[in-house]
């Protein structure tokens, strides 16, 4: 058997916009051999199956109480649905795991499914990592901050929350709320004096002693009470200091304690969604319009409000919403701790089993349940409701976008509408700092995780010169592609090249893929008409052909938006490029001279201008430089005498 590729390969990510016709009768015949020739040795017992298509790609994963009878139904093919007849079409091998339990298979089943992403799983986008707030334990002033990823720092973890904007919100209001120290140990460590975030109130200084070990470890104390759901137990106790320190008429604690109090109350008052009482829960909310299937996620740690998130999982055509729900929940929660109790819009047939692996997982008890009344109902109504407007706007999102790739398509002759564009632009200041950049655009907006940036630095390339940068940009892209992607299956291959320039450029970039080979490419230049007014640019084709659009056409405004969206970053890297230019200095270039060397030598002649021109016996006379170093900075911006 082939080794499976890579779970982000191209065919599985546009498996949600290819619609596959019916098996036809040889491919099925084929498919249900291989899988009869698994069924000679397949156990009853619980497990996980992978079918693999002839390339070795994994088409399916699933789980199973008993592996032989449930492999077994895909023999039976005039029972199953069109789905499945396809998929038993492509099958030629198949791998079995068994487990010990159906709820081991079903985590097992969750955590291949985000490994391959196979073409007839529901898939879970989204998967990137949830933030956390950790509170470190490693440090005798425990650090705040967030975190993502494996957790392997000592310290307790709250969440997670639904967004970075959420967490950063969270841990904003803590600062003023606690003052416990954000910065790193070895920023800690190294200060003489109180930093911006004590001047603001949103540190205690710990690092200067402006608070002993045992009153920050009350703080502590509370940020840990507080994160646990016990706000109003925090909330008395500020108070009663307060009054403690109006009575001892120390009035600038109490003016302290009032602005905590202040920050308290001002958190429990923006929560969107009142959960007091609920605890510690996950709820989920499922909607679905015009094939497409949207989830609401709300997360409630300690009856506070950490955020909300929806969801819109692929490949879900012709499958039952409860089905689909139960294999987002498992792949959710392959990476989340769930939480203790997770309510649903809905009673799932195989609540019981998921319950039982996300105990299992959890190390506790996990409860799935769908409330009838009360508050918890109430927080699930919200959730539905919200569920059914996300879904709305994505559809209305994708609608518009879909059209307006429509029309790129039509525009620009393309047989499709383009799955991925490809914007370029220069910038330079006069040919310093140069450098290229490429923006990416697709059916889902800014793919903001492709974007690419080129450093100009060809010796031929002369500085300033657009079109020569234009000619290296295109020749390290389009040549590092055929090199990784010579049969254009991996999704690194534009639809669409857009080009921010005129002729100039086109005829660049032109010349290029001509040298490369590359004849089936599309690419448009993308320059502003008279008097540089946007609205009013000029598409050049590489045959010599230009157009303009009307001033209100969508499509105009679409690609003005991608042209823009290049512009700025390449602008953002080149200043970023300038800035760091600005901070080097020319005795950098000199080989063998350290920081300490490089010091030495400006503390003495003043500037590098001046070390460039001393003499030999000058830089010898230099203390700290020996005479070695000396004649290496002299021959390396004088040349060697030679004699």
């Amino acid at each position: 058997m082939s080794t499976p590729n890579s779970p982000d390969r191209f065919n599985e990510e546009r498996a949600a916009y290819t619609v596959r016709g019916a098996a036809n009768q040889p491919d099925l015949e084929a498919g249900v051999a291989a899988i009869r020739n698994v069924l000679k040795t397949l156990p009853s017992k619980p497990g996980v199956y992978r079918m693999y298509d002839a390339r070795g790609d994994v088409l399916y994963v699933g789980k199973a109480k008993a592996l032989k009878n449930r492999v077994t139904n895909y023999t039976q093919v005039e029972r199953l649905p069109n789905r499945l007849r396809r998929m038993v079409a492509q099958t030629r091998s198949m791998t079995i795991v068994t487990t010990n339990s159906e709820a081991e298979a079903l985590l097992l089943e969750a955590q291949l499914i985000k490994r391959y992403r196979p073409a007839y799983n529901v898939l879970l986008r989204d998967d990137k990592s949830f933030p956390f707030i950790l509170l470190r334990s490693d440090h005798a002033y425990p650090r705040i901050q967030k975190h993502r990823g494996a957790r392997r720092a000592k310290g307790s973890y709250y969440g997670p929350f639904a967004s970075a904007g959420s967490v950063n919100t969270t841990l904003n209001a803590l600062q003023k709320l606690f003052l416990l120290r954000s910065c790193t140990d070895s920023f800690f460590n190294n200060r003489d004096r109180p930093c911006l975030l004590y001047q603001i109130k949103r540190c205690s200084a710990p690092c200067v002693g402006r608070v002993d070990e045992k009153r920050y470890a009350d703080l502590v104390s509370d940020a840990k009470a507080f994160l646990g759901g016990k706000s109003t137990e925090v909330q008395v106790k500020l108070a009663k200091e307060m009054e403690g320190a109006a009575e001892a008429l120390d009035f600038e604690q109490a003016a302290v304690l009032r602005d905590r109090l202040k920050a308290l109350t001002f958190i429990q008052g923006s929560q969107a969604i009142n959960a007091q009482g609920v605890g510690d829960a996950d709820i989920f909310a499922l909607a679905s319009k015009s094939g497409q299937v949207g989830i609401q996620a709300f997360f409630i740690r300690g009856g506070q409000n950490w955020g909300h998130r929806a969801f819109f999982p692929t490949h879900t055509s012709e499958l039952e919403e409860e089905e689909i729900f139960s294999s987002f929940l498992a792949q959710f929660y392959e990476d989340v701790p769930p939480a203790r109790t997770i309510l649903l819009d809905r009673v799932l047939p195989d609540s019981e089993l998921l319950a039982e692996a996300f105990s299992e997982k959890a190390g506790r008890k996990v409860e799935l349940q769908m409330p009838q009344r009360g508050d918890r109902k109430r927080l699930v109504d919200q959730a539905t409701r919200n569920a059914v407007e996300a879904l709305d706007r994505r559809l209305a999102e994708s609608t518009t976008q879909g059209k307006l790739l429509r029309e790129v398509a039509d525009l620009f002759d393309l047989a499709e509408p383009p799955q991925r564009i490809e914007i370029y632009d220069n910038s330079h200041i006069q040919g310093t700092n140069a450098l290229g950049a490429m923006v990416v655009a697709g059916p889902e907006g800014f793919q903001k995780g492709q974007f690419r940036k080129f450093n100009i630095k060809r010796a031929e390339t002369a500085p300033g010169d657009d079109f020569a940068m234009m000619r290296e940009v295109m020749e390290r892209r389009f040549g590092r592609a055929l090199e990784e992607d010579p049969d254009r299956d991996k999704g690194l291959w534009p639809d669409l090249v857009l080009i921010d320039g005129g002729k100039g450029q086109v005829s660049a970039v032109k010349a290029v893929l001509d040298e490369l080979g590359i004849e089936d490419l599309t690419y448009v230049g993308v320059s502003k008409g008279p008097d540089r007014n946007a609205g009013r640019e000029i598409f050049h084709f590489p045959d010599g052909r230009e157009m303009t659009l009307p001033i209100n056409a969508p499509v105009l405004f679409y690609l003005q938006r991608l042209r823009d969206e290049a512009h700025r970053f390449a602008i953002g890297a080149h200043r970023a490029k300038r800035a760091k230019a600005i901070t080097s200095s020319p005795l950098d270039e000199v080989p063998g001279i350290g920081p300490s060397r490089k010091k030495a030598l400006l503390m003495h002649f003043g500037t590098a201008r001046a070390v460039r021109a001393a003499s030999l016996e000058d830089l010898q006379r230099a203390p700290g430089v020996s005479a070695t170093v000396a004649q290496a900075v002299h021959d390396f911006y004088h040349g060697t005498t030679g004699e």
